[in-house]
């Protein structure tokens, strides 16, 4: 257990903040490797982040510049991305995973965030719109120049231009500032108890607001260290977790399913203090078999771009109450009826539209067309639907446009694939609404089973789908319950692993088996 935890205050501004981490800390680590040699210590992000500045005065940049980041490796991109935040910079960190190859294809991908400067790891497509700087043919400028001799920005500026993940709409494009981007680290390092003495491991993607505000930002306000992995990769993951001594784990259900089960000879090392699982609804039960075979507690999570990541999380101790997803942390939270033309607050254990506010909460789009989902007082309806019980718990069901409407009776995803997520051999489930020509929609479940591909002989798929099948009688009423069980070979999801239901819905998603449901 971290030791000595001292709650940290919000910092005036990023660049403040790495030049006292520097000073306070010197070589010890911020990030390193996961599986490589590489370390950049306090000092280094620091003299590194002068480098920039002069870098970026040397390209014309003006103070406060929308530049977009498109760096693969994970500390390279670390090194540019606090650089940039903590020049005053508006950074857009864009997927490195999708290639631009063309102007046409770049001007698609950058269109709503103005960018007057695209910083990369590769050579520019030809005939670009936009300034593109390689960082590998001109590293940035400096060496480690003096704070005298650093070139100057306003730091107070900027921050973050980020997408919604698009789930189950238009992507929305939001500018997170850095002084709600350091508020939330502050919040979730404190909720964390992280110390000096930590060492996280951040497997996700560096271009999502998780990894960016609870693994980069969330390190540097508590001085600790961060090993840092391209993605998640099964294969030896505990024992470099052991050898790199790392203390908390920052995952999504998907990386929690992969960890439940134990290889042989394996252990989970004890200096774990806890797993952080975020970006999806983590059913319980998995969260119950994963405590039970590695002995490390899980931390549930929910949060969203809008709020720099998290809203709330159970709590690191005391007491927790399963299936809920924890009080607000330094966020409001409150519940409002499903009628819109209530919009009161409900009563306790009363499903309605998760609503929040807060100084980690952004007061509006960058795009127009959605100024509907904040009212008067600046209270941002979430999509989400839930309840809070008598103690402040929030408790998801599910999104508002998943909620599947039976002939008046509404159906919600959530608690149906609670129940399946538990049953040994399934990976991945997801329950959508299916066209009803009687009840205008019906519920179809969606499986992906471990170890099942399209070479898999249907017989073995049906072992699994007879459980599922059982599970689905005996725990819901035929009015409740899906009327078909659909084994797909993968989930089309995002590169946190929020599964993307729309394609579902759509029928692009090849079947490998239909089951019809009694």
């Amino acid at each position: 257990m971290s030791q000595h935890f001292t709650t940290y205050a919000t910092p005036d501004t990023l660049r403040s903040l790495v030049d006292e981490q520097a000073n306070r800390f010197g070589e010890a680590p911020y990030v390193l490797e996961l599986r490589g040699p590489r370390t950049i210590n306090y000092q280094e992000i620091a003299a590194r982040a002068r480098d920039w500045r002069t870098t970026l005065a040397d390209l014309g940049v003006d103070n406060g510049a929308r530049v977009g980041l498109l760096v693969a490796d994970p500390l390279d991109f670390t090194e540019a991305f606090i650089a940039l935040l903590a020049a005053g910079m508006w950074v857009a960190p864009l997927d490195p995973t999708v290639t631009l190859t063309s102007a046409e294809q770049v001007a698609q991908r950058t269109a709503t965030l103005e960018l007057s400067l695209i910083i990369s790891d590769r050579p520019a497509p030809s005939d670009l719109a936009v300034r593109w700087h390689d960082m590998y043919a001109c590293p940035p400028a400096g060496h480690g120049a003096s704070k005298e001799n650093a070139r100057d920005f306003d730091s107070s500026t900027g921050g973050v231009l980020l997408s919604s993940s698009g789930t189950t709409g238009t992507p929305k494009v939001m500018a997170l500032p850095i002084a709600q981007l350091l508020h939330a680290a502050t919040l979730i390092a404190n909720h964390n108890r992280l110390t000096p003495a930590d060492r996280g491991l951040n497997p996700l993607p560096l271009w999502h607001i998780n990894a960016e505000v609870v693994g980069l930002l969330a390190t540097i306000v508590s001085a600790s260290s961060l090993a840092l992995d391209d993605r998640f990769h099964r294969t030896g993951f505990w024992t470099l977790v052991d050898s790199l001594a790392i203390t908390w784990i920052n995952a999504v259900p998907a990386i929690i399913a992969r960890l439940v089960v134990l290889q042989e000879d394996e252990v989970a090392p004890a200096r774990v203090r806890f797993i952080r699982s975020a970006s999806a609804p983590l059913a319980p039960a998995l969260l119950l078999q994963f405590e039970d075979a590695t002995g490390i507690q899980v931390i549930e999570s929910y949060g969203m771009t809008e709020a720099a990541s998290q809203i709330c999380a159970t709590p690191l101790d005391g007491r927790r109450k399963l299936g809920s997803v924890g009080p607000g942390i330094g966020v409001q939270v409150r519940v409002r009826a499903l009628e819109t033309v209530s919009n009161d607050n409900v009563e306790a254990f009363e499903v309605g539209n998760v609503e929040i506010k807060g100084p980690s909460v952004i007061e509006h789009y960058e795009a127009q067309g959605y100024e509907d989902r904040f009212d008067e007082s600046g209270w941002l309806r979430t999509g989400d639907l839930g309840y809070l019980d008598d103690e402040g718990f929030l408790f998801l069901v599910g999104r508002s446009d998943d909620v599947i409407n039976r002939g008046g009776e509404k159906i919600f995803p959530r608690e149906i694939e609670d129940a399946i997520l538990g049953l040994p051999g399934v990976v991945a489930c997801a329950v959508v609404g299916a066209a009803h020509d009687v009840y205008g929609q019906v519920p179809v479940l969606y499986v992906q089973l471990e170890g099942t591909d399209r070479y898999t002989p249907l017989e073995d798929m049906q072992i699994t789908v007879k459980e599922i099948h059982d599970v689905l009688v005996s725990n819901f009423a035929r009015t409740r319950r899906p009327i078909s069980i659909n084994v797909v070979e993968h989930f089309p999801a995002h590169a946190t692993g929020k599964i993307q239901k729309r394609f579902l819905t759509a029928g692009s998603v090849p079947i490998l088996l239909e089951h019809r449901v009694s």
